[in-house]
């Protein structure tokens, strides 16, 4: 396979640099060439099964309320478009079926990951090109290559090894950036736009998908969720405007008052550089979204093995009844990277993280909370584990005093290693018991993770939407979605409505309040 590193920096004069050796010329090209490249068998059966779980997760969280919202939202649409909304029998115009479905797949946290130089949610890419490509008609191949292309241009921009990538998060951007790119880049290929639409549209969606991460911070509100819907909104009117032939702001990364310039490493320094890994295009089959991760518990990434590390521990635990003796528990002691210490674990001094009474949007970024509700329940579900009784809260809140993270460069070399086989996300966690002993234990990777000690397969997605839509759609129609997706390559037109999952054993419920529309 043949790779190109290409290196991105600013101009010193507007127009200096050529259009063709700009990123996002690159990356249109990547994505309108890709429909004369080879395909790669594994990376549609992994587009299929990551398709399968957004329909578990966006259901999964169906009647919440800001997926409530964001569908009624989408409800004045009805009739005017041939796109999907999960769950829904009928029709709705494009960008309100993308939004409502984007909302509804992130906000469970429960989404595939990728991480690098920046944090992703690759999946962030599928609601949009699902919604475009149902309305225009397009094939399903032609919406499983636009999703393997959306990743590819991702994944290269969150950063594939040997210091490529952009980082975002380090300037406080959000990573609607990146998504951005990556759903202008996969519309284009889908719907076979020329290098020079697809360049604009790239360059329009990155520059008005600028926000920053305050929505990460404090007490955490509905704009956590919403970011991928509005990336979504942005990225299709992208597309829309420049197949149009109208020309988006340029160059988008490289310009003297661009991203790079004004928001990035060349804010402080005009000679910064950032490098991003590109395939040859049309030539060599797209593999990135193999790179990607599921993720088993509705959690941010940092804690998945974490998670899977407290649930192995607990059963070496003191017992008291069915569960654990939690008053034999003196403190617990994570050694792990510097974003678990200080961004989820007790380094980020936020006391919302210690109090099980905070917003599921702070407790599901709390690696305190996570590891404390293994050992008090022996699981994480993505409902039970936010469920708690008073008495449950409580118990949770003394426990979660005693649980103490800490830096450990071992584990910051090993999330920062280049090589995939070798980087890792995890930690070594020490319980100390009230007679002053130790069991202890660590894990790199999370059990679902490609090179973790179970790797996810088909089945796993699978059973993963079993779980999450049980009581709300009927074994028949699991049946016949799963068939839709499996048979998605030979699809076209109006058939492609029937990749959708409909409600038919339980209800979708209408917010309790009333907005503008």
């Amino acid at each position: 396979m043949s790779v190109t590193i290409h290196t991105v920096q600013a101009e010193k004069t507007s127009g200096d640099l050529a259009r063709e050796e700009q990123l996002a010329w690159k990356l249109a090209e990547l994505a309108t060439r890709a429909k004369d490249a080879p395909q790669d068998a594994d990376a549609i059966a992994m587009a299929k099964n990551r398709i399968i779980d957004n329909a578990a997760i966006a259901l999964g969280a169906a009647n919440e309320t800001a997926v409530k919202v964001a569908r009624a939202d989408a409800l004045a649409s009805k009739g005017t478009g041939k796109a999907t909304i999960w769950g829904l029998k009928e029709h709705f115009a494009p960008v309100p079926a993308a939004f409502a479905n984007a909302v509804a797949v992130r906000f469970l946290d429960n989404d595939d990951c990728y991480l690098a130089a920046e944090y992703s949610h690759p999946d962030d890419n599928i609601s949009p090109i699902i919604a475009v490509g149902q309305h225009l008609g397009v094939s399903g191949a032609d919406i499983l290559r636009g999703i393997v292309v959306a990743y590819e241009v991702h994944v290269a921009l969150v950063g594939t090894g040997d210091g490529t990538g952009i980082c975002l998060h380090k300037h406080k951007v959000d990573h609607m950036t990146h998504i951005a790119a990556g759903t202008a880049a996969g519309l284009s290929s889908m719907l076979g736009l020329s290098t020079e639409q697809a360049y604009h549209a790239i360059n329009f969606a990155v520059h008005n998908a600028i926000s920053s991460r305050q929505s990460r911070k404090g007490d955490i509100g509905a704009q956590k969720e919403f970011v991928p819907g509005f990336s979504a909104e942005i990225s299709i009117k992208a597309v829309h405007h420049a197949m149009h032939g109208l020309k988006g702001p340029n160059p988008v990364y490289e310009g003297v008052d661009s991203i790079i310039r004004r928001f990035l490493n060349g804010r402080d320094d005009e000679n910064a550089v950032y490098k991003v890994a590109l395939v040859a295009p049309g030539v060599d089959p797209l593999r990135n979204i193999l790179k990607t991760y599921p993720k088993q518990h509705a959690f941010e990434y940092q804690g998945q093995a974490i998670i899977d590390l407290a649930l192995q521990l607990r059963e070496q635990l003191p017992k008291k009844g069915s569960g654990v003796d939690l008053d034999q528990i003196k403190k617990i002691v994570l050694e792990t990277s510097h974003h678990t210490h200080h961004v989820i674990g007790t380094d980020a001094k936020d006391p919302q993280k210690i109090d099980p009474d905070s917003p599921r949007g702070t407790l599901d970024h709390s690696i305190m909370f996570a590891i404390a509700r293994c050992i008090q329940t022996g699981e994480f579900h993505k409902d039970r584990a936010y469920q708690m009784t008073q008495a449950e809260k409580d118990e949770l809140r003394a426990l979660m005093a005693r649980i103490e993270t800490q830096f450990d460069q071992r584990w910051e070399d090993l999330y920062h290693d280049q090589d995939p086989n070798v980087q890792a996300y995890g930690g070594r966690m020490i319980v100390t018991l009230a007679d002053g002993s130790e069991v202890a234990d660590e894990k790199t990777r999370a059990n679902a993770h490609p090179g973790g000690d179970t790797p996810w397969q088909r089945p796993d997605y699978e059973a993963k939407l079993a779980d999450y839509t049980q009581g709300l759609v009927s074994d028949a129609e699991r049946a016949r979605f799963i068939e839709s997706v499996n048979g998605m390559d030979s699809l076209k037109g109006d058939e492609l409505a029937t990749i959708n999952l409909i409600v038919d054993a339980g209800t979708l419920d209408a917010p309790e309040t009333r907005g503008i529309y």
